[in-house]
């Protein structure tokens, strides 16, 4: 079989016996040995009937892999299947996570870059209920948009997490959705539903297509979608690793970030367990970490070994609290950071935190410390309101008068989405705030190698010390246009006023 670097393939494995339960009662996996040594461990998922697939991407641009596979019964369908994958470099490719690899942490633990060291920002969009409410054209349309527009990823609960939602097994109906797991009402996630998650997989494949990774959360511990009994919190830890480790099978040889923890206090045993379990299956060494309910303290498991980003919440009420982000940078052991849920645009009442208001609370975080990304969302397109006037969601969240396609237009997008293009080829790796190379700016600092800047109003900007280069350029977050650009002298400390309204400076010697 032959393979492409960073490019998923996959092995079908059909077993001898019928089982039942075998969700739950049957442990696949293969193990991939390249020629020059390395070995990478893949678990299988169960998709139906006898069918058990792998799904394996080389991390290496040529090499030739052996694979094997084990079982956990005595199955010669299952267990001792082998083969071999021919990896060589594929045609040239403009998707970023075909030409870098997926995404990691930064070497100080407080960035992305990519598998070969391209630092990367996130810029993630809210579609929480995108898995069971939308359709494979409507998330067409929303990828394009939002590729368009520059985001980058998409979090998403990746099941209905409500026990007491009721409505519906119909994507297209007012108040329908699909059903990952048909006993999660009852507070367990043991019968899984293949169908629900092969249309996933049309879905995600996607967003991918449109270079925009999902970050999957299991099953939620907060809100939900319509607030009736979320069912992260009651589920069975060892049900809830389970489920995290078939995510990692079925979606891990693509781009994706798991968000094991969301709207939580996060210490939830769940959490713990979840955490534990990609770690010893995620082969790639993709994000790990947790997302906070407005009033949590923000640092769960920060010692954890599989921990890899804390993000915090703004709560909806259309406040700027930085701070928030700014006390999380200072915990130890060093996490990313970033504020994961800011106040949705016209979320619960028309203007509320809308247009540049999204930008400015985007640059903020990012400048307090939220350096591994920024998170938009709009209401009524993160719980997929199917159009304006569809009933039985809670009007605190809804904005009034649309449907997830009106909210998809909502000015404020724009300005979250165009920031991974104004720094993108920036050496933002461990990217730090800083206040001591400015007059009380907004900014940070790679020493001597990258500083960027945010002010509200405009400038002039007042620059000290030798850390930060001379040449810069002062861009217009709200269009991405540069203003004017130059090379400082060197006795020469200010950037000249461009004019009221926000600014960005980027001081960085290209040449």
């Amino acid at each position: 079989m032959l393979a492409q670097p960073w490019r998923e393939i996959e092995i079908t494995l059909t077993a001898e016996n019928d089982y039942p339960s075998p969700y739950t009662n049957v442990d696949v996996w293969a193990e991939f040995t390249l020629d020059a040594g390395i070995t990478l461990r893949r678990p299988a998922f169960w998709d139906g009937g006898r069918v058990w697939k792998i799904r394996f991407t080389s991390p290496v641009a040529a090499g030739r892999w052996a694979w094997h596979s084990f079982s956990s019964v005595e199955d010669a369908g299952l267990a001792g299947q082998s083969g071999e994958l021919v990896c060589a470099a594929g045609s040239p490719t403009e998707q970023r996570f075909e030409r870098h690899g997926f995404w990691r942490m930064s070497p100080g633990g407080r960035n992305l870059v990519h598998a070969d060291g391209t630092p990367a920002l996130l810029v993630a969009d809210t579609a929480w209920a995108l898995p069971w409410r939308a359709t494979e054209q409507q998330c067409r349309i929303y990828a394009t948009d939002r590729q368009a527009k520059g985001f980058n990823a998409v979090l998403l609960m990746s099941v209905q997490p409500d026990m007491h939602a009721r409505g519906p097994r119909d994507r297209t109906a007012d108040e329908g959705f699909d059903i990952g797991f048909d006993d999660l009402s009852g507070g367990h996630i043991n019968q899984l539903n293949p169908a629900y998650f092969q249309y996933l997989d049309r879905l995600i494949a996607i967003l991918v297509e449109h270079a925009i990774a999902p970050v999957l959360q299991p099953v939620f511990q907060g809100f939900g979608w319509k607030g009736l009994s979320v069912a992260g919190t009651v589920v069975p830890p060892a049900e809830y690793a389970r489920y995290c480790r078939y995510l990692v099978a079925r979606y891990g040889a693509r781009p994706a970030i798991y968000l094991v923890g969301a709207d939580g206090a996060g210490d939830e045993p769940q959490v713990h367990a979840g955490g534990e379990e990609i770690e010893l299956w995620d082969t790639y060494g993709q994000p790990v970490g947790i997302h906070y309910r407005p009033h949590a303290d923000n640092r769960a498991w920060q010692a954890a070994s599989w921990l890899d980003f804390q993000w915090c919440q703004t709560g909806h009420s259309g406040e700027h609290i930085p701070e928030r982000v700014a006390d999380m940078w200072r915990n130890t052991p060093a996490k990313g950071v970033a504020n994961g849920e800011p106040t949705y645009e016209n979320g619960g009442a028309p203007g509320r935190a809308t247009g540049w208001w999204q930008g400015h609370e985007a640059w903020c975080n990012l400048c307090a410390g939220g350096t591994m990304g920024v998170v938009y969302g709009a209401g009524s397109l993160w719980q997929w309101r199917l159009h304006p006037a569809e009933p039985g969601h809670a009007p605190y969240f809804l904005a009034e008068g649309a449907g997830w396609r009106e909210a998809l237009d909502f000015e404020g997008s724009r300005y979250v989405g165009r920031i991974a293009r104004m720094l993108d080829g920036l050496p933002i790796a461990d990217i730090a705030p800083n206040w001591q190379v400015t007059l009380g700016r907004r900014g940070l600092l790679v020493p001597n190698k990258l500083y960027i800047g945010y002010t509200a109003e405009g400038g002039p900007l007042m620059l000290f010390g030798t850390q930060v280069p001379r040449q810069y350029r002062v861009m217009d977050p709200r269009t991405g246009a540069v203003l004017h650009q130059g090379t400082r002298a060197t006795t020469d400390n200010e950037i000249p006023d461009t004019g009221g309204g926000p600014r960005v400076y980027i001081c960085y010697d290209e040449a």
